[in-house]
C-alpha cells in the first residue's frame, strides 16, 4: 500500500506517475537490511530478517520460533509449522502494511513478507513484475519446446521456469557477481571529487 497520489506500476518501474519514482532515479536501498532490522518490532523473529532486494520489490523473511510437536510425526509437525506461520500472518498485518508503507516511501520499491518455521518456509503476497524481451527463432523454439512438452503453459511461463533454472544451478555464480558489482560501486563512491578538475589554477600577475 501507498499514500495518496502515487500508485504501482509494473514494467521495471518503482513509483509511476507525475512526481513518482523511475527506475533511473530509485532511492538506492543498501542500507534496507538494517532498517528493517531497526524498524521491525522485537519478539517478531529469532533473529535479524533476511532482506532480498532489487528494482521492484523488497523481499522480507524472517525466522519464527518453531512449534513444539510431541513425538515428532513429520505429517504433524509440517502441519504446526504452516500454522505458527499463518497465525504470525494474521496477527501482525495491519503492523507489517504500516512498516512496508514506510519502507515503500524510503526506497521506492514494493515490499513484500515471509517466514520461515522449521523446515517450512512461505512467502506471503510478493510482486510478479512483467519483463519484456526480444527472442530470436533458436530462443523462441527453446520456449516451445518447454511449452509442447507440458512443462510451461505458455512462453511467458517457459522463460520464468528457464530464469529459476539458471538461478538454482549458478547461485554461486551470480553471488559473485553480485559482490563484484557491489565492490564496483563502493570504489566508484570512494573515488577522488572531480568537482574542481576543469577549473584553471589561479597564477600570480
Amino acid at each position: 500500500m501507498v499514500g495518496r497520489g502515487r500508485g504501482w506500476h509494473g514494467h521495471g518501474r518503482g513509483f509511476g506517475g507525475r512526481g513518482g519514482w523511475q527506475q533511473a532515479d530509485l532511492p538506492p536501498a543498501d542500507d534496507a537490511a538494517g532498517w528493517f532490522a531497526g524498524r521491525l518490532p522485537d519478539g517478531w523473529f529469532t533473529g535479524a530478517p533476511s532482506v532480498t532486494v532489487d528494482r521492484d520489490e523488497i523481499l522480507v523473511v524472517g525466522t519464527l520460533e518453531p512449534p513444539a510437536v510431541e513425538g515428532g510425526d513429520a505429517v504433524a509437525v509440517s502441519a504446526a509449522e504452516a500454522g505458527r506461520i499463518s497465525r504470525f500472518r494474521e496477527d501482525t498485518r495491519d503492523e507489517r502494511i504500516a512498516i512496508a508503507q514506510e519502507a515503500e516511501h524510503r526506497y521506492g520499491r514494493k515490499v513484500a513478507w515471509g517466514a520461515v518455521a522449521g523446515g517450512t518456509r512461505q512467502l506471503f503476497t510478493t510482486l510478479s513484475a512483467p519483463v519484456m524481451t526480444r527472442l530470436r527463432q533458436p530462443e523462441r523454439q527453446v520456449l516451445d519446446t518447454l511449452v509442447d512438452a507440458g512443462v510451461a503453459r505458455s512462453r511467458s511461463e517457459a522463460l520464468a521456469w528457464c530464469v529459476r533454472l539458471v538461478g538454482e544451478h549458478a547461485d554461486t555464480w551470480l553471488t559473485e557477481l553480485r559482490e563484484a558489482m557491489g565492490a564496483v560501486d563502493r570504489l566508484r563512491a570512494q573515488g577522488p571529487d572531480a568537482a574542481g578538475a576543469g577549473e584553471p589554477e589561479a597564477t600570480e600577475s
